[in-house]
């Protein structure tokens, strides 16, 4: 069974520690709790976790961020992954709110001389919209493997300013407190490991002078080991993401920059034109994602997952028709778990 609280690891220092303690004891202070919810094990252990802190549900909102925005474009993430992350809200019982920028990743990847696209997002009051007038730039290539967000653009453009863009802009989080919760794991890559549990959100501006945000932003998961993840999904009795039954380690993009070949060879052989719309960009931009080799080169080292059948087609559809939580004796453990991590270095 998981921990409520889990314990602290070695390697942070006690100090470090203190603010969020506080937090988790004065959770009452915040206004709005805003889950960024990618449908991922992590970002849900999150969610499920602050539900059985106490927070009652009708303060936690969800926030999805659409990858490849509400136009008829779908290169990169996961068709069922909106109707997933929708249904798991109802479920529990949170309001959950999308936010895109126009046009996606492939607007984004294909920007030649122009600006950046607005980003829309969901407020209770309808849809606002902002941006889209900053300078003229140009891409005309893939995000790159890299943990500097300059070039892995993706993450910064289609994720982390759209939830920023969202916080600024709505009137609701002025003159009030809030807390944004994120779901990233130490485990998964050394620069994960830096970030703080704890710190001021980008959007902050607690110090302004005509307009105030206070804005925290808290990594409740940080240090949690994987198992800690799956316990808290079983105890609850959720069904994760159809990706991770099909045997994908991490639930991001479908075609993902930081792709295992595995995970390119399980991509040809299911959705073999999602595959090679990705391999004719690499062409067309005579870059490759990886740098070194393109995809079509990659994919000839992997072997498409043996469990792949049983979760596919699941996460290849944009209704996800399956029933969202079962009894915690029939939770089963996916293919995926404890798999390839292929994610941020």
């Amino acid at each position: 069974m998981y921990q409520n609280f889990p314990p602290q690891p070695a390697t942070v220092h006690v100090d470090e520690m203190l603010p969020v303690q506080r937090e988790i004891q004065n959770l009452d202070s915040y206004r709005h709790i805003v889950v960024m919810f990618s449908g991922g094990k992590d970002s849900l252990a999150c969610l499920l976790y602050l539900i059985d802190t106490g927070v009652p549900r009708e303060r936690l909102e969800v926030w999805h961020h659409l990858v490849d925005g509400r136009e008829d474009s779908s290169l990169m993430d996961w068709p069922v992954t909106e109707d997933y992350c929708r249904r798991v809200a109802k479920h529990l019982g949170v309001k959950i709110r999308f936010s895109w920028k126009e046009g996606g990743f492939e607007r984004e990847m294909l920007r030649a001389g122009v600006p950046t696209a607005p980003i829309h997002y969901e407020t209770p009051e309808g849809t606002r919209q902002t941006g889209g007038r900053g300078p003229a730039g140009t891409r005309l290539r893939f995000p790159q493997v890299s943990a500097n967000l300059a070039v892995r653009w993706c993450s910064a453009y289609l994720k982390i300013d759209v939830a920023a863009a969202a916080l600024r802009g709505d009137p609701r989080f002025l003159d009030s407190r809030t807390l944004v919760v994120t779901g990233e794991r130490a485990e998964e890559s050394a620069a994960r490991a830096r970030y703080k549990p704890f710190e001021p959100h980008r959007a902050d501006r607690r110090f302004g002078r005509r307009r105030r945000r206070h804005i925290d932003h808290w990594r409740p998961v940080l240090h949690w080991p994987e198992r800690q993840v799956w316990d808290i999904i079983r105890a609850h009795g959720i069904r994760p993401h159809p990706a991770y039954r099909a045997g994908f380690g991490r639930v991001s993009c479908m075609t993902c920059i930081f792709g295992a070949p595995d995970q390119w060879a399980t991509v040809r052989a299911h959705a073999p034109e999602r595959f090679r719309r990705i391999a004719d960009y690499e062409a067309q931009f005579g870059v490759t994602i990886h740098r070194k080799r393109p995809v079509t080169e990659r994919v000839l080292a992997g072997t498409a997952y043996a469990a792949a059948p049983s979760g596919i087609d699941a996460a290849l559809c944009e209704s996800h028709e399956e029933t969202v939580a079962v009894p915690v004796d029939q939770w089963e453990l996916p293919a995926g778990a404890f798999g390839e991590k292929a994610g941020p270095t």
